[in-house]
């Protein structure tokens, strides 16, 4: 059986414990797994400050890599992680086979995760840092809310998003992205759940957010569901990044 080294990178607010079910089921496969709990998160939360940013989530990963003296590594970014393992990816990409985006993909140079969404809901975000977060954290959003009537998302799956969850150092979110442009040699898969393959190739000609994912080496995989398909399709997100690695 063809073994794969997995590295596995959460987005906002969350740590390694969210790809649990996931890791699990690589795991018994006989591949290897590294799920990260970036600065700030899951059970590194203590170690959040003002100044934490992108850089020093990317830092995060690449010091994984290096520690563990991984290789031929499938390195897996879900949403705003996504900008991390392009970033560090860029810095060692002898290191990685293959990058895989989950519901995300790479940005630009000079754009940022709070760019992404647009101008309102970067001002509503900036409003919660300030009210609720300390001026630096963004809190958590509504899991309760957000799941409410998602397939394979039950009353136990939001609880562990609620305990898991940590509020997100917001100069990650503002911090633009700065590559060299080395990850671009690098193959690519797109695990789309809360869009299409056609929307993106609709938007990409017309959003710059969406410019890298129809250029150079991409395979496309579409996995209908919301935008946390580790919790609610672990199984066949499993059986995704397997197939990635071959």
């Amino acid at each position: 059986m063809n073994t794969n080294t997995y590295v596995l990178v959460p987005g906002f607010w969350l740590g390694a414990a969210v790809w649990s079910a996931v890791a699990d089921r690589l795991r018994a496969r006989g591949h290897v797994v590294h799920a990260v709990d970036l600065t700030g998160m899951g059970e590194r939360a203590h170690l959040a400050t003002p100044g934490t940013d992108l850089t020093t989530h990317i830092d995060d990963v690449v010091r994984v890599l290096e520690q563990h003296d991984l290789h031929d590594v499938v390195l897996v970014g879900h949403s705003y992680g996504a900008l991390v393992t392009t970033g560090a990816a860029d810095r060692v990409p002898g290191r990685v086979a293959r990058l895989v985006y989950v519901d995300s993909g790479p940005l630009p140079e000079g754009l940022s995760q709070a760019d992404f969404e647009g101008p309102a809901a970067r001002a509503a975000n900036e409003e919660l840092v300030t009210t609720h977060g300390q001026g630096w954290l963004l809190p958590p959003p509504p899991w309760a809310e957000l799941a409410a009537g998602v397939p394979g998302v039950d009353d136990t799956v939001v609880a562990a998003l609620v305990e898991d969850s940590r509020p997100q150092p917001w100069r990650t979110a503002t911090q633009p992205v700065a590559l060299t442009g080395a990850w671009e040699r690098l193959p690519r898969t797109g695990v789309l759940c809360t869009f299409t393959l056609e929307q993106v190739r609709q938007l990409a000609p017309h959003a710059p957010v969406f410019a890298h994912m129809v250029d150079s080496d991409w395979t496309y995989v579409e996995l209908p569901t919301w935008h946390w398909p580790m919790v609610s399709r672990p199984a066949e997100l499993a059986d995704v990044l397997e197939s990635a690695g071959r």
